[in-house]
């Protein structure tokens, strides 16, 4: 295939937003739709690289997946290798054992299987794995299982008709893709059958390429369209927006666009800005990048369990630079360079040899628990709390609705007033410490709680489909029960995106039933699991036990302005003080990971700032 310098230029524009977006730069909040324009990149070349086999007589299997060790699995053995080594120096036994098995799943390209069934590409705790960016590789890799077959198949034996077979398949997913963001929305980010689109979307645009338009005004406009459908992508959309439904057509149609005009003559305006030198280079490195910014980025934040200061971030950059450049000229290049180590059989025995040694190691860190005599000082802690999650009172997307009855979620009994608990699981986080505060609650507490579920009617969370129905039943319990009195308490945080207007209608609609209402405002967010936090600060001979959180100290003060007609409760003000919150007290954890209370800390931030319902009905100053 012909060298395109713009290609490299477009795989900078790809790589360079993901790893800002990792870094945590909020200039990109869409920086993550850079992996979609490499995998239409990806579908574009290899399917290129095919057709010429085919045209040639000269199409094998065997060759093909040659071709694709040579490229895939140096780089990606080298950066594995290297990211063992320092996790076996800094991860703590519970995630050396995670990352262990994240290793097999790598290394066999099942690691979007993996990390769909352990972890939330956008969770609090996702910049602590270190391989969590390799998902899009096994994504690829599992495409090109079947994909050579096909195009083999369709050339050979249904007159290369590409557009005719292609696009159905192309539409299905695309269709596939759009019901997953509501209906299975973690599956839908890291599985192949909604990713198939974007591959083909480059293969269709080599195999069946559209004719140049004569205009060259017209030509310049879709290079400026292209661009244009990529500033969308990148700056328009954020982690709170369904993906990758309609909102992956822009990074995917602009580069679609942007390889149009660049494989047409005359060269464009759009094409010669990606063949700029600097952006060039970027590509040449680009896949080394992003295989090492990610690890660089995790271990960073899981030695400092902070938001990286912009001067940390700046040398992770430089860094990630330095050793994408060393490996795309010690390690890629001398893979893609005819050699008798780079012939078919060394490759094969050297990627057989390079998975078993990987999936050897992983399976020696998980069956010995991480290995836990490297922190002989590590003691893994049981904390209590309490009986929450008990699936009926709180609903985690697994049980009905209807299973949900007064008796069984009544808390306390035995008090005139009774008081409705409505909210996600961090209004459910406080039930485990009703018992010891009864005394001053004075209130028969009732829990009405399921998992990532705002107390907002209408509220629509695209990976909880009965969210509205289970909010609009709130009201009927309500009513039937003569409930007078209502908390509403969530994880505010993830909210916001999407506007409190929700919230201040829900007040409105209580108000108007007559209901008295209280809102508990975003209780403390850690950066990870507070032991965690507790081992490495006792590391560094702190004897402090609060720690920065990480999550924005205002967000109670916009949460506030949309509860008129409510009484508002600030947990930040009782339980944190300049930005720094306890994660412990008298040698008892406060919280159970980053942020759900313990017994303990229920305990504690019940006696704190909850409202008592006896005689005095009082509320708690703040400090």
């Amino acid at each position: 295939m012909q060298y395109r310098r713009y290609i490299e230029g477009l795989r900078a524009v790809a790589v360079l937003p993901v790893v800002l977006f990792h870094f945590g730069i909020s200039a990109i909040p869409g920086g993550f739709s850079g992996v979609d324009i490499f995998l239409v990149i990806s579908g574009y070349l290899t399917s290129g690289s095919l057709l010429d086999d085919l045209e040639r007589g000269q199409f094998s299997i065997v060759n093909f997946y040659w071709r694709r060790a040579r490229r895939i699995l140096p780089a990606l053995v080298f950066v594995m290798l290297l990211t063992c080594i320092a996790a076996l120096f800094i991860l703590l036994p519970p995630d050396l054992r995670g990352f262990s098995l994240s290793i097999i799943a790598t290394s066999t390209f099942w690691s979007n299987v993996f990390f769909w069934k352990t972890s939330s590409y956008f969770s609090i705790d996702a910049a602590l794995l270190p391989l969590l960016h390799t998902w899009p590789l096994s994504v690829a890799e599992q495409y090109y299982i079947f994909a050579p077959i096909l195009m083999f198949l369709i050339y050979r034996y249904i007159g290369k008709r590409w557009l005719t077979t292609l696009l159905p398949i192309i539409l299905c997913s695309f269709v596939v893709a759009v019901m997953a963001t509501s209906l299975a929305p973690t599956a839908g980010f890291y599985l192949l059958p909604t990713r198939i689109w974007e591959l083909m979307l480059g293969a269709l645009l080599m195999l069946k390429c559209p004719s140049p338009l004569g205009n060259r005004f017209l030509m310049e406009s879709v290079g400026v369209a292209g661009f244009g459908l990529l500033a969308i992508g990148f700056f328009a959309i954020s982690a709170s927006d369904p993906f990758p439904g309609y909102n992956a057509l822009y990074p995917c149609i602009g580069t679609a666009l942007l390889i149009y005009v660049g494989q047409n003559t005359p060269s464009t305006v759009a094409t010669r800005m990606l063949e700029v030198r600097p952006l060039v280079w970027i590509g040449l490195i680009s896949y080394s990048l992003y295989l090492v910014h990610w690890p660089l980025n995790a271990f960073a934040h899981y030695l400092s369990f902070q938001k990286l200061d912009p001067l940390m971030t700046g040398a992770m950059l430089v860094a990630s630079l330095a050793l994408a450049a060393f490996s795309w000229k010690f390690v890629e290049q001398p893979f893609r360079q005819k050699r008798a180590f780079t012939s078919p059989g060394p490759i094969f025995a050297f990627s057989a040899l390079a998975i078993v040694v990987l999936c050897a190691g992983g399976a020696a860190g998980a069956l010995g628990n991480g290995f836990p005599q490297r922190f002989p000082d590590y003691v893994q802690r049981r904390i209590s709390v309490g009986d929450w999650r008990n699936g009926i009172c709180f609903n985690e997307g697994t049980s009905r609705i209807e299973s949900w009855n007064m008796e069984d979620c009544t808390r306390t009994s035995g008090f005139p007033t009774t008081v409705f608990l409505w909210g996600d699981s961090f209004a459910a986080h406080y039930v485990s410490g009703l018992g010891a505060n009864i005394n001053r609650l004075q209130a028969n507490i009732v829990e009405y709680t399921y998992a990532s579920c705002a107390p907002i009617l209408y509220y629509y969370p695209y990976d909880r489909l009965d969210c509205v129905r289970f909010n609009r039943k709130a009201l009927d319990v309500i009513l039937e029960a003569d409930i007078k009195t209502v908390i509403l308490s969530g994880r505010w945080s993830d909210y916001e995106v999407r506007g409190f207007d929700g919230l201040q209608q829900t007040i409105a609609t209580l108000r108007a039933l007559g209901v008295r209402v209280f809102v508990i405002g975003q209780s403390p967010q850690f950066p990870t699991d507070v032991r965690r936090i507790a081992f490495f600060a006792k590391r560094q001979n702190l004897d402090d036990t609060s720690w920065p959180i990480a999550m924005d100290p205002d967000i109670n003060e916009r949460v506030r302005s949309f509860t008129k007609g409510a009484t508002f409760i600030d947990p930040l003000k009782f339980l944190c003080s300049a930005g720094r919150c306890a994660y412990s007290d008298r040698g008892e954890f406060l919280y159970f990971d980053y942020g759900h209370f313990s017994s303990a800390g229920a305990t504690l931030a019940i006696s704190k700032y909850w409202p008592a319902f006896g005689k005095d009905n009082a509320l708690p100053k703040t400090k």
